[in-house]
């Protein structure tokens, strides 16, 4: 029982990019863009976006399934929330604190797979409108990103 639960919480962790792929695609970039739109403009130091929204919603099938999973004792339901919460988490880690830096804090990294998510995001906010967007994941990153930080990680050693 504790390993499908443990299955079940890995298989909706990665199943999430793909939700958040597309939410970001076609919900933030198609009829909620009014409420992400202020997440592509240049910083103006706001602490709050609109687009912090999206936080309550996508956390809100998590609580009902924690809920109902809570009330009749169903297992499923509670790893699918646990999974889907894991992938929040690791989405303000990974996008608020190491990306945006709301949070002063994994400023310099010399991680590969950090360096591409991190050139990936930018891509994508190098579009400020709706529009002609990329890389609109989180964790899976097109492996031409991974080949720039390659290329930039050696510039950088043969400089010393």
């Amino acid at each position: 029982m504790v390993w499908t639960a443990i299955a079940i919480i890995i298989i909706t962790f990665v199943a999430m990019e793909s939700v958040a792929w597309l939410a970001h695609k076609y919900l933030m970039h198609g009829f909620l863009w009014y409420l992400h739109k202020d997440h592509h403009k240049k910083d103006d130091g706001q602490v709050l976006e609109k687009n912090d929204f999206f936080f309550l919603l996508f956390a809100t099938p998590a609580i009902i399934l924690f809920l109902i999973g809570t009330v009749y004792g169903n297992i499923v339901m509670m790893s699918i929330a646990g999974g889907i919460t894991l992938y929040g988490f690791c989405y303000f880690l990974v996008h608020d604190i190491f990306i945006h830096q709301r949070f002063k804090w994994f400023r310099n990294t010399n991680n590969l797979y950090l360096k591409a998510i991190r050139r990936a995001h930018k891509m994508h906010h190098k579009h400020l409108g709706k529009h002609d967007g990329e890389c609109f994941g989180m964790l899976w990153v097109p492996f031409k990103y991974f080949r720039e930080a390659y290329r930039y990680q050696k510039m950088q050693q043969q400089k010393q």
